[in-house]
């Protein structure tokens, strides 16, 4: 519905800033859709998981997911303050969105649509030869750290994958689907891309800053994940966001030099 408001306010010239910002939003969820489906397709894995290779790099730097939440529900207000940070990282996006829409930043606008969209991508390609379930499907916790803390994911929640990932999906609906991808952690990507794209103004600075930083902590606690997960998640968005710049900024030069019959979907090239 936003995607073909935003055409119709784009096509009536009635505020070309909220088509770009209705357009945008309509294509952030169409693609958070397909991408959803798109990765359940490839079930029942057909590769065998390299988790085993991912815990044994975790236990020669000493890291222990089960350690580390055991750790955070000792100290209740920290475990829920990561949980609600771990839970911002799709308003983030979408605030980010909004605001570079509607102060006519299109350019980046469109680099940021791209960055996630080739980034969920390779995510997912990458999965599919190399699957990963993450830490939480391998451990137990304690049965008090649950009821000390609230958990974004749980063993139970990994057994779970790991059955999906052996069988595959019998019924898919959207208050059924998992995350899937463990290794690279897409959070951690989505991360850098809030820290990359947030708007140039101190409140905005300031206050993604501070959550992303924390949200190093919390997707380790409350992701599930092994240690080397993030790496993979800062390596994946290291390769992919200059590939989109460079293709947004191709894109931009060719519109200006008058060879493009014509804008793309609310762009406007500086």
């Amino acid at each position: 519905m936003p995607l073909i408001i935003g055409q119709y306010y784009r096509y009536h010239s009635r505020d070309p800033r909220l088509a770009t910002v209705l357009t945008a939003s309509g294509l952030y969820v169409l693609f958070t859709i397909f991408a959803s489906i798109f990765n359940y397709v490839f079930l029942p894995i057909s590769f065998q998981p390299i988790d085993d290779m991912l815990m044994r790099i975790d236990a020669l730097v000493g890291y222990s997911w089960p350690a580390i939440v055991t750790w955070a529900a000792t100290y209740p207000i920290v475990g829920t303050a990561l949980y609600v940070v771990y839970m911002t990282t799709l308003p983030q996006l979408l605030v980010i969105l909004v605001v570079l829409g509607f102060t006519g930043e299109e350019r980046m606008l469109h680099c940021f649509l791209l960055t996630g969209t080739i980034g969920a991508i390779v995510s997912i390609c990458f999965w599919v030869v190399f699957p990963t379930f993450g830490a939480k499907a391998y451990h137990t916790l304690p049965e008090w750290v649950a009821l000390a803390i609230p958990l974004a994911v749980s063993p139970e929640y990994g057994r779970e994958l790991m059955q999906l990932g052996a069988e595959g999906a019998g019924y898919l609906s959207p208050s059924n689907i998992l995350g899937l991808i463990g290794f690279p952690s897409f959070h951690i990507f989505m991360a850098l891309m809030s820290v990359v794209f947030v708007p140039r103004h101190v409140f905005f600075v300031f206050t993604i800053g501070i959550l992303n930083v924390l949200m190093l902590p919390a997707v380790l606690v409350q992701g599930g994940h092994h240690l080397a997960d993030i790496w993979g998640g800062i390596a994946c968005f290291a390769v992919v966001y200059p590939i989109s710049r460079g293709i947004v900024k191709a894109l931009s030069k060719t519109a200006a030099s008058g060879l493009a019959p014509g804008k793309l979907v609310g762009v406007a090239a500086d």
